[in-house]
């Protein structure tokens, strides 16, 4: 059976992304922990293997490769027993890679501008315009996953809904006052299903962003 080396942080939600798509299609991984606050992404060794010096990065034989939204989708058309998790249809494809870009330029992006002045103490903290962007997102996430769908319109799960589970679940975890999730309805039944679905789910995700959320938490509170 197929092992791939994946560098990589739990607290990272792209991090996720890769393990919950491993788990998925049965790809075992050894997860090789890469700690970015004490700089090991950047020593010699990493740099030789990831000179962009980001993770995830997945080492595959004689492959390497980063981005982890790019290396679902090469795990799932390389080693899925079939397109379910990211179909070839070209309407559905469309679809599915519509919400991974979604995903990272905008609803990552949107919290992204929440918490991290907060946690790593640069640039001006979050106030009414990205609470606002925030609650704009969220309303478009809620009606990706309205009336019991998945993210992409489709009938079973994709890479696009662990993208978005990655995402979801670190904000939920990370317990941001002043927003409030009831609004959004359609997201918990939505990840629940999703969450049913992964296989390992806490191993794959839940440990991860329940330790990004403390980090969160501990930095709100200093």
């Amino acid at each position: 059976m197929t092992t791939i080396d994946l560098y990589g942080l739990q607290l990272s939600a792209p991090v996720r992304i890769v393990q919950m798509t491993a788990e998925c299609i049965g790809v075992n991984y050894n997860f090789k922990k890469l700690d970015l606050m004490a700089g090991e992404h950047m020593t010699p060794e990493f740099l030789k293997i990831n000179p962009m010096h980001n993770i995830p990065t997945v080492v595959d034989g004689d492959l390497t490769m980063n981005e982890s939204r790019a290396i679902a989708g090469y795990l799932v058309a390389k080693y899925g027993k079939d397109d379910t998790m990211y179909p070839k249809d070209p309407v559905d494809r469309l679809r599915v890679d519509q919400r991974l870009y979604f995903d990272m330029g905008v609803f990552y992006k949107a919290f992204g501008d929440i918490v991290y002045p907060t946690m790593f103490g640069n640039g001006t903290p979050a106030g009414e315009k990205e609470f606002n962007r925030m609650k704009e997102v969220l309303g478009w996430m809620d009606g990706f996953v309205a009336d019991g769908k998945f993210a992409a319109g489709t009938d079973q799960m994709t890479i696009a809904d662990l993208a978005l589970v990655a995402t979801y679940t670190t904000l939920k975890e990370a317990g941001i006052a002043d927003l409030d999730l009831s609004p959004y309805g359609n997201l918990e039944p939505w990840f629940e299903k999703c969450k049913a679905a992964i296989p390992n789910y806490e191993k794959a995700n839940g440990e991860g962003a329940a330790m990004f959320g403390g980090f969160y938490k501990s930095k709100v509170s200093n």
